[in-house]
């Protein structure tokens, strides 16, 4: 059996946007990216969550606004290798009537039937539904505060995840 997917958001899980913003949280470090024309954007950063994520037993992918940009300057900071991601194309930012996020759709076509985890800062009880109604493996959608960024016990979550499908 492959290992699931684990979908990685970077605003929010890797970046605490939300936390004080005139103190950067201990053990982050902040970079300037010139993702888009304009000012750059001020991120937050662990160097530690790349190890801790990939000793994870997940096939890790991003799953986030970055897209290919994630590789660039978000892997290199948290030290993760080149990842594959998820192409959001055209539902990018999309409002759906029945109140599911716009990558929820995707992530479940994307997964094709294969467990997964989902860590993000967006998801509802929306996402929960539809998931559970269209997706026929197992799935966690694990969500992470933004005000505080993936933490020890969102590796604990996962790991018992990951570990509990070969039961």
């Amino acid at each position: 059996m492959s290992r699931p997917l684990l979908y990685l958001d970077v605003d929010g899980p890797l970046n605490p946007y939300a936390a004080k913003p005139e103190r950067r949280p201990a053990g982050y470090t902040t970079i300037r990216a010139a993702v888009r024309p304009g000012r750059p954007l001020r991120v937050w950063l662990n160097p530690g969550h790349g190890a801790a994520l990939l000793r994870l037993p997940y096939d890790l992918c991003w799953a986030t606004t970055w897209m290919a940009e994630a590789n660039r300057w978000i892997a290199p900071v948290v030290g993760l290798p080149e990842l594959p991601y998820v192409d959001f194309g055209a539902v990018l930012f999309a409002q759906r009537p029945d109140g599911v996020h716009w990558k929820t759709e995707t992530l479940v076509e994307h997964a094709a039937g294969r467990p997964f985890a989902w860590v993000d800062d967006e998801q509802s009880p929306a996402d929960t539904t539809y998931v559970t109604a269209r997706h026929p493996g197992p799935a966690l959608l694990h969500h992470v505060s933004p005000r505080l960024g993936l933490r020890d016990g969102d590796f604990e979550t996962l790991s018992r995840f990951a570990n509990g499908l070969g039961a």
